[in-house]
């Protein structure tokens, strides 16, 4: 009996059938999971006139209100203060805690442009630290860094949990207070705990891509009631409105700026409604990465980013191209998005990917040149393809996706003896 050998396809980009020609499921095309809970919500405060979280109603009865109690309990936290933004949850993190002009903050180079952004917005100087091969901040490096700077923020990036256990310990010895950046890792627990409560402060956000969708939005949570409060004064509650949220706040909120980063009645009853559906999207997000990883593992030439004890929300999947260049990432990045997949090289030279520190120029040194100390972190990031993940993708989906990355990877050798 002869065994016939089946030959993949051609692939898209050499003039092939795509694999799929629907739209990759992703936020900016619609939040699938969106709908009466939310519209019920909006309509509520929308007929009770009242827009502005502070008005003449008790802090426990307002939307924005509500939600920092329920997301407080959530967390298992002391206190919870929502704003606008996760950058301004970073930032009023550290002006709470006195980290500012004059202050050096340790964060590592694999992230998004608003982590080096709060530390700036705070007034403080970010100091950047390499990753590993799996992008996880350097172990080694932050050691040798912990002793000459004032605090670090930890990035739980792409929904994947740092080694918080570790961090700690190597701050604690140091003396340094850790922030943690968990914007794009709400609901994630690392050994039973929740991110965003392992440092002295944790920044969440809810912007249009992240577990919870109010467009945009923040909150911060801390076990420290005297950091929340001064940062519920610094996000302005002028005029004695903090002792709405801490009746004995002994505190003069006339010695704190004003920076105008509340939240408002909209967002808050908008990501209270997202609180019962969370478990739910969470559970899905969850199912969906586990089923691609593991349809995607073994194969030759990629793998999957290792996530720290499987801790990872699943909103991105991270293929690693194995010996690649920043040139093998992107090509195949861009055979993915014509197989109908959407994809994103961090190392593409023509995309302004703010997830690649190197394009960081508001920053006096994003990189620092062929064999520097962030050398090795720039060739890690730049062979990193980002195929973004969604609670909506069904079956197909995850059908489409594994057979594409497995078409692509195949012709992966082919691709690098012609370049």
């Amino acid at each position: 009996m002869t065994t016939r050998t089946v030959t993949p396809r051609a692939l898209a980009i050499e003039g092939g059938t795509p694999t799929r020609t629907a739209p990759w499921p992703t936020y900016d095309k619609g939040d699938r999971l969106l709908g009466e809970a939310e519209e019920a919500a909006a309509v509520r405060v929308i007929r009770s006139r009242r827009l502005f979280r502070y008005d003449t109603r008790p802090h426990a009865e307002t939307e924005v209100g509500q939600f920092e109690e329920r997301f407080r309990g959530f967390c298992g936290s002391a206190a919870a203060l929502a704003v606008s933004s996760g950058t301004t949850a970073l930032a009023l993190s550290l002006m709470a805690a006195g980290i500012g002009p004059g202050s050096r903050v340790a964060c590592p180079v694999f992230t998004f442009a608003a982590t080096p952004s709060a530390i700036l917005l705070a007034g403080a100087e970010p100091v950047l630290v390499p990753v590993d091969e799996d992008l996880h901040i350097d172990l080694d490096a932050l050691g040798r860094t912990v002793r000459h700077v004032d605090a670090v923020m930890v990035v739980h990036m792409r929904g994947a949990a740092e080694d918080m256990d570790a961090i700690v310990a190597l701050a604690d010895q140091a003396g340094v207070p850790v922030f943690e950046d968990a914007v794009p890792a709400m609901g994630v627990r690392l050994r039973g705990r929740h991110l965003g409560t392992f440092g002295l402060a944790g920044a969440f956000s809810t912007q249009s891509d992240k577990s919870i969708n109010t467009g945009e939005g923040g909150i911060v949570v801390s076990d420290d009631l005297g950091l929340v409060a001064r940062a519920t004064v610094l996000s302005g509650a002028y005029e004695g409105r903090v002792r709405r949220h801490f009746a004995t706040a002994d505190l003069d909120d006339l010695a704190l700026p004003l920076y105008s980063f509340r939240m408002d009645e909209l967002r808050g009853a908008l990501a209270a409604a997202q609180l019962d559906s969370l478990p739910l999207r969470l559970a899905r997000l969850a199912s969906n990465y586990a089923r691609v990883s593991g349809e995607l593992s073994g194969i030759d030439g990629i793998r999957v980013r290792r996530p720290i004890e499987g801790a990872i929300l699943g909103d991105a999947l991270l293929l690693v191209v194995e010996s690649g260049t920043a040139a093998d990432a992107e090509w195949f990045a861009r055979a993915l998005r014509a197989e109908g997949i959407d994809a994103r090289a961090f190392g593409d030279p023509t995309d302004r990917n703010v997830r690649a520190f190197w394009n960081w120029r508001f920053l006096d040194k994003a990189t620092d040149g062929p064999n520097g100390p962030l050398d090795s972190s720039v060739r890690h990031v730049a062979r990193t393809v980002d195929i973004p993940l969604s609670a909506s993708m069904d079956d197909q989906d995850c059908a489409d996706l594994t057979s594409a990355v497995r078409l692509v990877a195949h012709h992966l050798p082919s691709a690098r003896s012609l370049s």
